[in-house]
């Protein structure tokens, strides 16, 4: 059995091999989360096709799914994922395309809330991910069949399932009906 003694690195984290479950790491400490359910996973897929759908139509640059790490600190390394990201292109034309962790907060995060998730976790998460740059944070509540949207400086807002879902000013003209996104198709 090793110890480590000190903080794991983004690139260390490229390399690390346990397909049993997905990993974040926090200020250079490894995090693993459960791999989500099927529910999840639906919802999930159905944003990623509508929110990646009207981004590349509209040429305004790329979707990330959960696979993809965001490095939002260096020493110590903190890397997060999103169930699904959207980055603009002019974030995203200086860097190339880089093979390791972006190096950079998304403009719009999406979370899906799981059984796993606390809300401790869920409020330490979005502070996060506000406080390094996401400008628009979707909260998604299956259970309440609800979106919560969080953006800088303003009071959250939820949307239910009801109403449409918008992209404001990150998504310009991008609109969902909500329940769409959750409405199984079997």
């Amino acid at each position: 059995m090793s110890t480590r003694t000190r903080p794991m690195t983004s690139d260390e984290l490229l390399r690390f091999d346990d397909p049993s479950v997905r990993v974040e790491l926090d200020r250079g400490g490894l995090i693993a989360m459960p791999l989500p359910g099927g529910r999840h996973g639906r919802i999930g897929s159905k944003i990623l096709r509508r929110v990646g759908n009207f981004v590349e139509d509209h040429r305004l640059g790329e979707t990330y799914t959960a696979e993809t790490g965001f490095l939002l600190q260096r020493d110590p390394d903190t890397v997060r994922g999103a169930d699904v990201a959207f980055v603009s292109r002019a974030r995203l034309e200086p860097l190339g395309d880089p093979e390791g962790h972006l190096p950079l907060a998304p403009d719009l995060v999406v979370e899906i809330v799981s059984p796993s998730d606390r809300p401790g976790r869920i409020a330490s998460k979005l502070t996060e991910w506000l406080d390094v740059g996401a400008r628009m944070v979707w909260w998604v509540y299956p259970d309440r069949r609800e979106v919560v949207e969080h953006r800088p400086g303003l009071a959250p807002r939820a949307i239910t399932a009801a109403e449409d879902l918008d992209g404001g000013d990150v998504l310009p003209g991008f609109r969902v009906r909500l329940a769409d996104l959750f409405d199984g198709g079997a």
